[in-house]
């Protein structure tokens, strides 16, 4: 039986509806609808893509009606937030968004919540904030960049031997993430590696000197070479196989670029990732996070 949760009716706020939870065989039909609105839905439709195949995902699908939603929300399911993206939402209707955060619980706002988001919904999300009387942080402003077919990228000619990502190597990356923060971020990045699809570049004796891997809404990310190991190609190649590799696995292929950083902005252009000039993803903290593992 499907699960609801309590919301308002966008259209008629007088009224009470529900907000549905979408089943296993719903899931193809949101993503074939979501494929209309990129690169807006493209984060969801990440999300979706891998809840769709997954036989355990601590996450649910909710939308306001159905099958013509005009928001659809990805959130875990978990009582413990997760650091990096708890809550993924796409809109049609921002005042269809600001009801549901306004008028009804699907989400807690006395608990930290990271939340990603089309970033021209930040005014009103900090409305939304000051009527609940809790803080709101701008983490990042990013570049959505795609590649619809990896299929032209260049072959690759550097002699290095490439491996998935082992659990081993966490503590590693967590120490090299911009938004690392120790033991709090330790099982999320063992659950990507465990997961997602990754590839690193190992040196003589076996380490990684860079790697990248895949987040849980299927965005390539948290890239990085050590240093000593930099100028060497390694980023271009690692890109390029795991484009190939979730093409292949028939995942979307993308990724979220700040918009400061322009040496990974440039890498992906050069390889023919594509973006929407006007669109821009918001990252949000509501709430202060306690660091407690």
């Amino acid at each position: 039986m499907s699960q609801w949760h309590c919301i308002c009716d966008c259209e008629q706020q007088g009224l009470c509806r529900i907000m549905k939870v979408l089943r296993k065989q719903e899931l193809k039909k949101a993503l074939e609808a979501l494929r209309h609105y990129f690169p807006k839905s493209q984060e969801v439709y990440g999300c979706v893509s891998i809840i769709n195949r997954a036989e355990v995902d601590h996450r649910d699908v909710l939308v306001d009606r159905w099958p013509d939603f005009s928001v659809l929300l990805v959130k875990t399911n978990w009582q413990k937030p997760d650091f990096y993206r708890d809550v993924i939402i796409f809109t049609k209707d921002e005042s269809c968004l600001r009801n549901i955060l306004t008028r009804t619980d699907v989400l807690d706002w006395k608990q930290f919540i990271s939340l990603s988001v089309d970033l021209q919904h930040e005014e009103m999300l900090n409305a939304v904030a000051l009527n609940y009387g809790v803080p709101m942080n701008k983490i990042s402003t990013s570049h959505v960049m795609s590649l619809e077919d990896p299929s032209n990228l260049p072959a690759d000619k550097l002699s290095i031997q490439v491996s998935s990502v082992k659990e081993s190597h966490v503590a590693l990356i967590n120490s090299t993430w911009k938004f690392g923060k120790g033991e709090f971020t330790e099982p999320m990045i063992r659950s990507m590696i465990l997961n997602y699809p990754s590839c690193c570049v190992l040196d003589s004796e076996g380490q990684p000197v860079s790697w990248i891997l895949t987040y849980s809404n299927c965005a390539m990310g948290m890239g990085y070479t050590l240093p000593e190991h930099r100028c060497k190609g390694y980023s271009k190649a690692l890109v390029t196989i795991l484009a190939k590799k979730l093409h292949s696995e028939g995942y979307p292929v993308y990724c979220f670029v700040e918009e400061e950083n322009q040496l990974s902005y440039r890498l992906l252009k050069s390889l023919g990732f594509t973006e929407d000039l006007s669109y821009r993803n918001a990252w949000f903290y509501f709430n202060q996070l306690s660091l407690t593992p």
